[in-house]
């Protein structure tokens, strides 16, 4: 199944809460549960900082979510923590590192919708779902800052054609799945039978429908049949013939 690319929002003081925790866990609020069932491991995810509106680090889901009893995170107005999921940490930029938002969102496919003043209301809740562009258009960006252009270039363009690749291989997982399914003959569905051609008869016998039909003589004729071998009974007499006449006789005395 294809990766998915979060964006995590939170406030600096439960962001500040996952740093020191080392980037190992991540809390997710009750009111996201739809989208928290779709994370899994693989997915990445990106966090942003709300009131200071900063991109700060990337990280890579470990472990799907798990719902807990007790969080860290502190409450942001009434909303609690119940989920958490595991992480690793991938790309942390110091304090002076962090990526304005406001500099770079224009560029984001994800904030096209939004006037381009309003951008920050792209943002608002806990949980969103980027695109693979966007993304990587961001972590691109902190690695500029963490280990210069050159570098990050290199490694941007490695996890691109990684993630291609793998994209590739799911295709084609897929595609080999679907022919075997296509080659596998098919049960008959239920309740249908299956349909048998009539056998093709070389030498038909004549049926009885067909022998009273040829028979001039027989019942079916006399009760009223249109056929052409019925005769007309007027016409009997007219095609018998006549004896022929004879001159009486007279007995010689």
């Amino acid at each position: 199944m294809p990766h998915n690319f979060w964006m995590i929002n939170c406030n600096e003081a439960n962001y500040n809460i996952t740093r020191r925790m080392g980037f190992t866990g991540q809390g997710l609020k009750a009111e996201y549960r739809r989208k928290v069932q779709r994370v899994e491991p693989g997915d990445r995810v990106i966090y942003y900082v709300t009131g200071s509106r900063v991109f700060t680090a990337t990280a890579t889901v470990t472990q799907g979510y798990e719902e807990v009893e007790s969080s860290p995170w502190l409450k942001e107005g009434k909303a609690a923590w119940p989920y958490r999921i595991s992480i690793k940490p991938d790309v942390i930029l110091e304090g002076d590192q962090y990526i304005d938002a406001g500099l770079i969102a224009y560029r984001l496919e994800y904030v096209r919708k939004w006037a381009p003043e309003d951008w920050y209301m792209a943002f608002q809740g806990n949980l969103h779902l980027l695109s693979k562009s966007d993304f990587f258009l961001l972590e691109g960006e902190m690695l500029k800052l963490r280990d210069g252009r050159e570098k990050a270039l290199q490694q941007i363009d490695a996890a691109l054609a990684a993630e291609e690749e793998r994209a590739g291989a799911q295709r084609e997982r897929r595609r080999r799945s679907a022919n075997r399914s296509n080659a596998r003959p098919q049960p008959p569905r239920s309740g249908i039978e299956a349909v048998v051609p009539p056998a093709t008869v070389t030498n038909p016998q004549p049926t009885d429908d067909a022998e009273t039909a040829a028979d001039p003589e027989t019942p079916a004729d006399k009760s009223g049949g249109n056929s052409s071998a019925r005769r007309n009974p007027r016409s009997r007499g007219n095609n018998r013939r006549s004896a022929p006449r004879q001159s009486p006789r007279f007995d010689s005395d």
